[in-house]
């Protein structure tokens, strides 16, 4: 199975400035979220990864390191109008698998990304693939900024949400978690709800006509891209995973927790 790895990069953060460049012992961070990916020896030569960035600063943190990077446009309005603008400037054919991994995730799990790839080569009817995990805690079933998602029969996403779902109608949000014993492993018998993780693969023409698609309103109400397929009618399949992803960065607490992790 051969797939390309796209990792977008914006340099402009309102939380983080110049975020993508941010030193995490002693590299860029897109680097190391861009070596990571390549720390899987099951994925040999069979993985090309690029940066789309929208800087040259960027461009150049790259190129001294030994990453492969192209410089997009500075005016995308989403990650997946750069990589649609990516699929054209690396000339990749409408069936070539591409997974798009954030630019901000130097922990991701490189199996995860192949996980993800190999589920879309096996899904002719999936437009998309993505990730998710059990949720661990009420508080983060609860939070809005995690984002659930449930899942059909066949492991096919019926809905992502901010919201907690599925909801129990009788035992209502604790439903998972035992009253009155916080973060107790949920009643045998039943099932987590899961985490949406935020690493997607497509096929390169479908990702260059998913710019072109009306956003839809639901997409707008809970503000995930997503949706927008769903919308239109495409399928999405979810692989479960058992554990949680490693932290990403939004903030400059998150960056300075993940500098820990490396020894920073």
């Amino acid at each position: 199975m051969q797939f390309t790895v796209l990792i977008p990069a914006r340099l402009a953060s309102t939380r983080l400035p110049d975020k993508p460049l941010a030193d995490i012992a002693g590299l860029p961070m897109v680097v190391r979220v861009a070596q990571r990916v390549l720390q899987d020896p099951a994925l040999g030569s069979q993985v090309r990864v690029v940066v789309a960035c929208d800087s040259p600063r960027i461009l150049q943190a790259c190129a001294a390191h030994g990453v492969e990077s192209i410089l997009t446009r500075t005016d995308h309005a989403s990650g997946s109008d750069r990589l649609a603008e990516a699929c054209e400037l690396l000339g990749l054919a409408d069936a070539q698998i591409v997974v798009n991994v954030q630019g901000d995730e130097p922990l991701i799990d490189p199996e995860l990304v192949r996980a993800v790839a190999a589920l879309l080569q096996q899904s002719p009817d999936a437009s998309i693939t993505t990730a998710a995990h059990p949720i661990d805690s009420l508080e983060d079933y609860l939070n809005p900024n995690v984002v659930k998602v449930v899942l059909d029969a066949r492991s096919r996403a019926l809905y992502f949400s901010r919201a907690p779902i599925p909801l129990s109608r009788d035992q209502a949000q604790t439903a998972w978690w035992k009253a009155g014993d916080g973060d107790a492993p949920a009643p045998q018998g039943l099932a987590r709800p899961l985490r949406h993780i935020g690493i997607y693969a497509y096929r390169a023409g479908f990702l260059r006509s998913f710019p072109t698609m009306p956003q839809a309103p639901v997409e707008v109400v809970e503000a995930l891209e997503q949706l927008r397929a769903m919308w239109h009618g495409h399928s999405i399949g979810v692989h479960v995973s058992l554990q949680s992803p490693g932290p990403g960065i939004d903030t400059p607490q998150d960056l300075e927790r993940v500098r820990r992790l490396f020894g920073h």
